[in-house]
């Protein structure tokens, strides 16, 4: 037996298997990072169709949940998506996550007042209309883990991590990522690569 083989052979396949897994986790990053890219470039398609637009925001936030690091004792139980105001995402939310899952969790989509003192909750979508109360939603959620999603312009320097807007009819995010990590969240540079940074 060769015994250059046989010393090196496992440790060989052992790295290779290695190598191969983490190649694998980096495609299925890209891949998905892929599927927003695609999602952002054609959102203007959409927003030609009022009705379908909020079933694009649906789609991202979906998505944020995995580029989106939020502390371990956030990661056991239900994953809560809140929504405050009355808008039609809520619905494409309830729709688009169902039967879905976060990291193992099942995606629960709730509705929280304006004046709630508490919002428990892994993401909380601000509606527009209710963008007159931001600052007291951001100072609420502050010390908590809670990735704070608006979309009215500006509110991504009045407190909010990720913000939604419209450039040349195209939906772009605004990223403060100051903010973000401020809330014990860490975010994916596939994501941040994405987006407009704000501070």
């Amino acid at each position: 037996m060769n015994n250059h083989y046989a010393h090196e052979g496992p440790t060989t396949l052992s790295l290779n298997y290695a190598d191969r897994h983490k190649q694998k986790r980096l495609v299925k990053r890209r891949y998905k990072a892929i599927i927003i890219v695609t999602i952002l470039l054609f959102s203007h398609l959409y927003e030609a169709w009022a009705q379908n637009a909020y079933a694009v925001h649906a789609n991202i936030i979906y998505h944020f949940t995995k580029y989106i690091n939020w502390p371990d004792d956030r990661k056991t139980g239900e994953f809560v998506i809140g929504v405050v105001g009355d808008t039609p995402l809520y619905d494409e939310l309830k729709n688009f996550t169902s039967k879905r899952s976060a990291a193992g969790q099942p995606i629960v989509v709730k509705r929280f007042s304006t004046n709630a003192s508490l919002y428990n909750c892994h993401i909380l979508f601000v509606a527009d209309e209710s963008s007159s109360n931001i600052k007291r939603i951001a100072a609420t959620t502050a010390n908590t883990p809670t990735l704070l999603v608006t979309e009215s312009e500006g509110l991504s320097r009045k407190g909010a991590c990720i913000n939604f807007v419209l450039v040349d009819d195209r939906l772009k995010l605004e990223i403060n990522k100051t903010n973000i990590e401020s809330r014990s969240l860490d975010i994916a540079s596939e994501l941040l690569s994405l987006g407009i940074i704000v501070k």
